[in-house]
């Protein structure tokens, strides 16, 4: 196993979507929503440890989950547990993670990748992420994954390809990027889709540090030039005191559009794993193979329903009797604090959200 490789996993948000399970507290990367008996984040993590040694996995999360991520993952070095005093989006998570590694070791390449996505075809996905290192670490490309969309989903981000600018790595076909669109309406999506120029942004990146450091200072140097003021401050007691001030003048901005619309090294490496962010309850429903004869997926052993079809039934006390009729398309989720029964829609989950925060009921995000 290459030395020299990384995998940087970013493992911050708060996964608002999948609200009342996920809470500020603990949010969706810490959940084991799919019920597989582990979290997003240790699936993440044990998926990388059969591409990149162990200790080369650096987590940049928020402050407040120090000690869930200690929890989960014990054997992670404290010295690799990137803490963000504030929500920056991806760009400063990236640049913290790329100038102390920098210090470390200037000739990495790394892998930087969601913690909360699910997965599928592991041999395939090994070989692809594998494939575009080894060939990232002989140039200056910057590398995004692309996932072919299988419907015109209006939850993901967009990569249209310049399919003009070629290239075959190990197999895998790599197309240099023309344009990044964000989350289309549904109309955008489905010409997307039958263009065959566009393709899921899975927001996973594949580089040599010094390219991604070196395109970070050129094309976003308000946030790179605050980072690398740290050069002497990485790894040692004065890190955090000098990341609270840094983020505190930082800017929040994606990598996509601070860095990766803007220059010319951009590409998109084709995967053929499965892939979903399972962001949503609705995505989560799609994707989930356990549905009862009528569409449902029923988390509890103890319901009576009658007419009910395509709807989530997840119980936190499974000794509460659920009692639900005629219904189609819906939520009903139970926790300690909160009882949610809603239309499975994912803007209707979103819209809850906002107004508890703006109701100041914020005991229960």
């Amino acid at each position: 196993m290459n030395k020299n490789y990384y995998c940087i996993i970013m493992a911050g948000g708060v996964g608002s979507r999948f609200w009342p399970i996920s809470r500020n507290a603990r949010p969706k990367q810490f959940l084991d929503i799919l019920d597989l008996g582990k979290s997003f984040l240790q699936l993440t993590f044990e998926r990388f440890v059969n591409i990149v040694p162990a200790e080369n996995i650096l987590i940049v999360t928020a402050a407040q989950y120090r000690d869930l991520v200690k929890e989960q993952l014990p054997q992670i070095k404290d010295e690799n547990i990137l803490l963000e005093p504030f929500k920056r989006n991806t760009a400063p998570c990236i640049a913290y993670a790329t100038y102390k590694l920098y210090t470390q070791n200037p000739d990495a390449t790394v892998i930087v990748t969601p913690s909360d996505h699910l997965i599928t075809g592991e041999n395939y996905f090994i070989d692809t992420i594998g494939s575009a290192l080894d060939y990232a670490s002989q140039c200056e490309d910057l590398f995004t994954i692309g996932i072919k969309p299988t419907r015109p989903e209006t939850n993901f981000g967009y990569i249209q390809v310049n399919k003009s600018k070629h290239k075959l790595i190990s197999e895998h076909s790599a197309y240099a990027v023309k344009t990044f669109t964000e989350k289309p309406n549904a109309d955008l999506a489905k010409v997307f889709v039958e263009t065959g120029e566009f393709f899921w942004n899975s927001g996973m990146f594949i580089w040599q540090l010094r390219a991604i450091k070196s395109e970070m200072e050129k094309y976003l140097p308000e946030v790179a030039n605050l980072f690398k003021g740290g050069e002497f401050c990485y790894n040692t007691p004065e890190e955090q005191d000098f990341i609270h001030s840094v983020y505190t003048d930082c800017p929040a901005i994606s990598i996509d559009y601070g860095v990766m619309e803007k220059t010319q090294k951009a590409w998109v490496f084709l995967s053929n794993f499965g892939w979903s962010d399972v962001g949503t309850w609705g995505s989560l429903y799609e994707r989930s193979p356990n549905k009862d004869g009528q569409g449902n997926i029923v988390k509890t052993d103890n319901a009576y329903l009658k007419d009910i079809t395509r709807t989530i039934v997840k119980m936190n006390n499974k000794d509460k009797l659920v009692v639900a009729r005629n219904l189609d398309n819906y939520l009903i989720v139970d926790t300690d604090d909160v009882l949610m029964i809603c239309p499975k829609e994912d803007v209707i989950v979103k819209d809850i959200v906002t107004e508890l925060a703006l109701n100041e009921k914020n005991e229960y995000l």
